[in-house]
């Protein structure tokens, strides 16, 4: 467990929708104190695939906490959370988030709170997919509480690295943007379009598409690795 004190910095890599590739990406992975992962690890949730990633995930040694929450591909959390959470038992060195608090630090006070949600607007028949501007999506995102540090959805926030290449389409969420304005973590942290793939500052809150699959689901886009202060909001990419 990363202990952590106000003035030090947070070594974080970014990656999302690996879609059973990640074997791909451990070469580029540093280490450091925080791995996030920010869902669509699988292709369609099968059981040997969810296994075969947390057994991945949780063999990474070189960092010393590991999350990750699901994405759209990952039918089983939604459908089968109880064989979900049976495989997760397994692997003790991954977090896994759903519409749920991780606290890193010993003292909550000054701990690094980390927030994750799989849930996203509907978009044909996936998992974890809820009407878009409905009442349901609003309830995910009210549940997030103030003074969060780092929001990990699958989806982006509206109009937040969230097109498509050669589309002008926004196709992220009104109402995780919305929420993101209330809130203001200092870090929001998604995948879901691949080509939304980068980092944009706005307003206090550091966004990251961490993608690494291109829109032909082959890896192109090297994960994001950064050093931030959690005190100042202040990031470097290393």
């Amino acid at each position: 467990m990363f202990i952590f004190e106000k003035n030090n910095n947070m070594k974080i890599t970014f990656i999302s929708d690996t879609h059973t590739k990640h074997h791909q990406v451990t070469s580029q992975l540093p280490g450091g104190d925080l791995l996030i992962h920010a869902g669509d690890f699988s292709s369609r949730g099968h059981e040997h695939e969810v296994d075969g990633f947390f057994d991945w995930f949780n063999g990474l040694d070189n960092y010393t906490n590991k999350i990750v929450i699901a994405g759209n591909h990952d039918f089983m959390f939604e459908d089968d959370p109880m064989l979900a959470k049976d495989i997760i038992s397994y692997y003790p060195n991954v977090t896994y988030l759903q519409d749920d608090l991780e606290v890193i630090g010993e003292d909550y006070s000054s701990s690094v709170k980390v927030w994750g949600s799989p849930w996203q607007p509907e978009f044909h028949n996936w998992a974890f997919n809820l009407p878009r501007n409905g009442e349901e999506l609003k309830e995910k995102w009210d549940m997030i509480p103030y003074n969060i540090d780092i929001v990990v959805t699958h989806g982006p926030a509206w109009g937040h690295l969230d097109t498509v290449v050669g589309q002008s389409m926004n196709l992220g969420c009104e109402l995780l943007a919305e929420q993101m304005k209330v809130i203001k973590p200092k870090i929001h942290v998604c995948g879901h379009i691949h080509s939304g793939y980068g980092y944009k500052y706005v307003d206090g809150v550091h966004y990251f598409n961490a993608a690494v699959l291109g829109e032909d689901y082959n890896f192109t886009q090297k994960p994001m690795t950064v050093e931030w202060n959690p005190k100042t909001n202040e990031i470097e990419f290393v």
